[in-house]
């Protein structure tokens, strides 16, 4: 008695009898493309190697044939191929209408309707890929081009987190970047920013961040503010923003970039690193906990003494220097940027949870954070007033005038930070009015000039009407342009934006040549003749000394 073995077949193999069996009997026609991996895989229930691997079996055996950025194309069955098609079919033919006979040699070969493989919600975009600097990005297959050049992003810290977000988005296209941070470059930073140089010790991160990304994509449009988030940067700049990415390194800066996010009901993504330890965060407003629900009872006490006595405290706080590795700064960052493009195109994101990679085991998980029904952060403002006024311009009286026609005569003004009136030495009585906020008066310069005894801070964060310095413009108080100032009386609260800042205040055009400008000229001539003479080429903007172009 003979016994022959069983044959067994892959599963590569069986996917691919089946293919080479509807083109045997003309399911799949000559010169007919095959529908995308994506819908193959599906209907065919197998994973995307398995299914590589089955067309590459039909590839060797000439039934099929690639075109690069196009698809898979059926061949014509001739006498060189008819015998391995039947091979590979084996028991997987059907019966069909009218069976396939090879082709043979040298006959013309038929061909089809050639189609790009692309969604069905999607627009039919063929990119220029030696011209169009995006051009592969519209092979993706959710990606939306006029989504990522018209989105607003704003990038808080531009440290080795945020060298690596900064980067991303510049090589994304993303249309207009506004970067805040308030430190300068030096030596250590080298070694895990990417857009730092050795030239470039003492000058502003903000600054040589948005010019180096205005270099690496000369379409986007930028925008930089050197000084403190929590200070500096009007809400009317992230009301108008489309995602906000944190790369800070305190949890002060967080809980400020925390709050102005939940009030302008917007979305941001937080970054932290610490040696090869890294973890990502989402933020949705009405999604679960934000960053303040986040914050241990010992960290919330640990900020209550900046309120509390914030001219002894800040300082410690904004001094802590982090160990970090270029590698760790890059994947995190990687993955920051790829949150916030999630975020851009409505994508599911988890919000309220965080990401946590440890580079020592490579092993990443992802933990829900519980939201706190009493967070001072879940607060959305209300409808917002834009009055033609500006910062430099309007004074505490004007504010309180409106208000008052609003809300009536018991109306009061909120700050968003306390505001240190005077400091007050308890050795030698004397007085020194401040007026400015607290977050702007240094621990050195609360020490008394005659005695050098640490003097005593007057603070408060409410205007009543009745202060001697309502005179004041709101700039000479702290209050940036653009900003969102709020008012109320005993039953609700209005919003009134300096919209006259606006054009001053959100402009991204920082290193935008003027119409006159050299390098504008060149670009229009190199649009026209397509070469410029050598000695002609402008240098970048991030080489030399950068400035802020009018």
């Amino acid at each position: 008695m003979s016994i022959k073995p069983i044959a067994h077949r892959t599963l590569s193999e069986v996917v691919a009898g089946k293919l080479a069996a509807s083109i045997l009997d003309q399911t799949l026609k000559p010169g007919a493309q095959l529908d995308p991996e994506r819908e193959l895989m599906l209907a065919l229930g197998v994973s995307r190697s398995t299914l590589r691997e089955a067309l590459k079996m039909l590839a060797d055996n000439r039934l099929i044939e690639a075109r690069p950025g196009i698809g898979w194309f059926v061949c014509p069955i001739r006498e060189e191929n008819f015998a391995r098609a039947h091979e590979l079919a084996g028991g997987e033919r059907q019966a069909a209408p009218q069976a396939a006979k090879p082709i043979p040699a040298g006959s013309e070969i038929p061909t089809g309707p050639r189609r790009l493989p692309v969604s069905p919600d999607k627009p039919l975009h063929i990119p220029n890929l030696q011209t169009d600097r995006l051009g592969t990005f519209d092979f993706i297959s959710w990606w939306e081009r006029e989504k990522v050049t018209q989105a607003k992003a704003l990038v808080v810290g531009a440290g080795a987190l945020g060298n690596e977000v900064i980067k991303n988005l510049a090589l994304m296209g993303i249309g207009y970047l506004y970067i805040v941070d308030f430190d300068v470059i030096e030596a250590a930073n080298l070694s895990r920013s990417t857009l730092f140089r050795p030239s470039d010790s003492g000058r502003r991160k903000a600054e040589v961040a948005a010019a180096r990304a205005k270099e690496i994509n000369p379409d986007i449009h930028v925008q930089y503010l050197h000084g403190d988030i929590t200070t500096r940067l009007g809400l009317g700049v992230i009301r108008r923003m489309d995602v906000i990415i944190g790369c800070l390194d305190n949890r002060e800066a967080r809980l400020a970039l925390n709050r102005f996010a939940y009030w302008m009901n917007k979305p941001w993504v937080d970054g932290a690193i610490q040696e090869l330890l890294g973890l990502v965060r989402i933020f949705v407003p009405g999604q679960g906990a934000c960053f303040e629900c986040t914050l241990t009872e010992q960290a919330r006490r640990d900020l209550a003494v900046r309120y509390s006595c914030p001219l002894f405290a800040r300082q410690n706080v904004l001094l802590g220097k982090v160990p970090t590795t270029p590698t760790i700064a890059s994947i995190i960052g990687a993955m920051q940027a790829q949150e916030a493009l999630k975020l851009l195109h409505g994508l599911p994101v988890e919000a309220g949870k965080v990401i946590h990679f440890n580079g020592m085991t490579n092993e990443m998980h992802t933990s829900a954070y519980l939201p706190r029904e009493d967070c001072e952060s879940h607060w959305t403002y209300g409808e917002i007033t834009e009055l033609p006024a500006r910062a430099e311009t309007t004074t505490l009286e004007d504010i309180l005038r409106i208000a008052r026609a609003d809300l009536g005569a018991d109306v009061v003004v909120e700050l968003d930070q306390e505001l240190v009136l005077s400091l007050d030495c308890p050795q030698c009585k004397n007085t020194t009015q401040v007026l400015l906020p607290m977050a702007e008066v240094t621990f050195e310069a609360a020490h008394c000039p005659f005695c050098g005894t640490l003097r005593e801070a007057q603070l408060t964060h409410i205007i009543t009407g009745q202060e001697s310095f309502l005179n004041r413009s709101l700039a000479s108080l702290g209050v940036p342009k653009l900003q969102i100032i709020r008012a109320l009386n005993a039953e609700e609260y209005r919003f009134y934006e300096l919209t006259g800042d606006l054009e001053e205040g959100l402009h991204f055009r920082d290193f935008e040549p003027s119409a006159t400008h050299p390098r504008k000229i060149l670009r229009e001539r190199l649009q026209k003749a397509q070469e410029i003479p050598a000695g002609e080429i402008q240098s970048n903007p991030a080489r030399g000394k950068v400035r802020l172009h009018d």
